[in-house]
């Protein structure tokens, strides 16, 4: 069947296993396509504030410095 599609093995395997899980009938724990999307989008977002905190932190060592003179 796969080689039909023109996929391999594994990734028709894939497919047929992440279909199951959007239909509600995955292994527990798996995640749909939709939480998989927004568990992406989350860890971006994440990354995103750490490098604005990170940011923030450098800018407040340096005016901390600065007032002191």
């Amino acid at each position: 069947m796969a080689q039909e599609l023109g996929v391999s093995a594994e990734e028709l395997r894939n497919q047929v296993r992440q279909d199951q899980a959007d239909r509600g009938q995955g292994a527990p724990g798996e995640l749909t396509t939709a939480e998989r999307e927004e568990l992406r989008r989350l860890r971006r977002q994440n990354r995103e504030q750490a490098e604005t905190i990170e940011v923030l932190r450098k800018a407040a060592v340096f005016f901390t410095k600065e007032s002191d003179r």
